[in-house]
C-alpha cells in the first residue's frame, strides 16, 4: 500500500513537471522575435515583382524587406497608396501569406469592435493601441484573388484584425501583437520584441 502510494506520488510529480516544461514552451513559442532589413527589388523570390506590378502603380514609399522570426525567413513589400498604407508578406519561396492595411477602431463593424475591446481590458489594466491592421489572409483561393478582395476593402468572413498593442506587465510596459477574428473573437497573441519596428509607420 505504502509502495502504490510512493508510485503514485512520483508519478504525479512527473506529470505536472512535464505539464510545466510545456507551458513554458508554449510561452516561448509566443515570442515574436523579429529582425528586418530592407532589401533591393531584385533580391525578392522570382514572380513577386509581377505578381504586385498593377498594384504598385501609383503607390508611394515603396519599401522591400527581408524577416527572420526565428526560423522563420519572409519577405515584405511595403508602400502607401490611395491614403492607406499597405503590408504585402510572402513567404521564402514567395507565395503569399497575407495582405495587410492600416485603419482606425471606426472602419470596424461596431460588434466587433466591441469584443476587441473587452479582451484587451480584461488582460490589460493599461494599454495603448499603436496600430490596427485589417488582415486579408491566403484562406482557400488565389493569390490574385486574396490581393483582388484586399485592394477592394471588403469586410469578408475570413478578414483577420492585427493590433500592436502597448500594455503594462509585471516587468512595465511590453508591446504585443495580438491577432482577432472578424468578428472580433480572439485568435493570438505574441510578445513582440523588434530592434527595428517599421510596422508602427507602416
Amino acid at each position: 500500500m505504502i509502495m502504490r502510494s510512493v508510485v503514485l506520488g512520483t508519478m504525479r510529480y512527473r506529470f505536472l513537471f512535464l505539464l510545466l516544461l510545456f507551458n513554458i514552451f508554449c510561452g516561448i513559442g509566443q515570442i515574436k522575435n523579429e529582425k528586418e532589413f530592407s532589401i533591393d527589388p531584385s533580391e525578392l523570390p522570382i514572380g513577386i515583382e509581377n505578381l504586385l506590378s498593377s498594384y504598385l502603380e501609383d503607390a508611394k514609399r515603396i519599401r522591400y524587406y527581408q524577416e527572420i522570426d526565428g526560423d522563420k525567413k519572409s519577405f515584405e513589400v511595403k508602400f502607401k497608396k490611395r491614403r492607406l498604407h499597405y503590408s504585402i508578406e510572402f513567404n521564402e519561396s514567395g507565395l503569399l501569406e497575407d495582405v495587410e492595411f492600416r485603419i482606425r477602431p471606426t472602419d470596424i463593424p461596431d460588434e466587433s469592435w466591441t469584443n476587441i475591446l473587452q479582451y484587451i481590458e480584461q488582460n490589460f489594466s493599461k494599454f495603448t493601441i499603436k496600430k490596427i491592421q485589417q488582415q486579408h489572409p491566403v484562406v482557400n483561393k488565389t493569390a490574385l484573388k486574396t490581393l483582388e478582395e484586399a485592394f477592394q476593402n471588403l469586410i469578408l468572413p475570413y478578414i483577420n484584425y492585427e493590433l500592436v498593442v502597448s500594455a503594462k506587465k509585471e516587468k512595465g510596459f511590453e508591446q504585443f501583437e495580438i491577432l482577432f477574428d472578424s468578428e472580433g473573437r480572439f485568435l493570438n497573441l505574441r510578445k513582440s520584441i523588434r530592434s527595428k519596428y517599421d510596422h508602427v509607420l507602416y
